[in-house]
C-alpha cells in the first residue's frame, strides 16, 4: 500500500544524495572540519576521527558522489576541498520552513507584547496585586492604624 500524499513533491536523486549524506553526524563534522581549515588530505581529516580507515574513507566517498566535496591529487596525497554549492539546494529546501517558524515566532512576539500591555494598563489602573491605589501619602506604619 503506498501512502505517499499525491501532492508531493519528488526530489531529484542528487538532492537525496545529498541530505543522505547530511544524515550521518560525521560527514557534517567532515564538513564542518573542511570549512573552518580549508582543504585537507585524507591522513589529517581522519586523525579527527576515531574510527577504521576503510570506515571513514567511506564517509568521503558518500560526500564526493553527493558533490559536497571534491577531491584532488597531490604527489601521492589526496587532498578534499568543500564544495558549497550542493549546499544551496538544502537552503532552498529548508526556506520555506524558515519562513514558517519566522512567521509563527513574530505572531507569538505580538501576542505576547499585546498580553504584557494589557497586564501592564491593569497594574496601573489597579496598583501591584490588583487592588485601588492607596491615596495615602506613603506606606502605613503601626502608628497610622487607629486605636480603639
Amino acid at each position: 500500500m503506498d501512502v505517499t500524499p499525491t501532492a508531493v513533491r519528488q526530489s531529484s536523486p542528487a538532492e537525496d544524495e545529498i541530505f543522505a549524506a547530511l544524515a550521518s553526524p560525521v560527514r557534517r563534522e567532515v564538513l564542518r572540519l573542511l570549512r573552518e581549515r580549508g582543504p585537507q588530505s585524507v591522513q589529517e581529516l581522519a586523525s579527527c576521527f576515531s574510527m577504521a580507515r576503510p570506515s571513514f574513507s567511506e564517509h568521503l566517498r558518500v560526500l564526493r558522489e553527493a558533490g559536497l566535496v571534491s577531491e584532488r591529487r597531490d604527489g601521492r596525497r589526496r587532498l578534499y576541498r568543500l564544495e558549497p554549492v550542493p549546499l544551496v539546494r538544502v537552503r532552498d529546501w529548508l526556506d520555506p520552513y524558515e519562513r514558517f517558524w519566522r512567521d509563527r515566532l513574530s505572531a507569538l512576539r505580538h501576542l505576547l507584547d499585546d498580553t504584557e500591555t494589557t497586564e501592564t494598563e491593569t497594574t496601573d489602573e489597579t496598583g501591584a496585586g490588583g487592588r485601588p491605589h492607596d491615596s495615602g501619602s506613603g506606606p502605613r506604619t503601626d502608628q497610622d492604624e487607629e486605636r480603639p
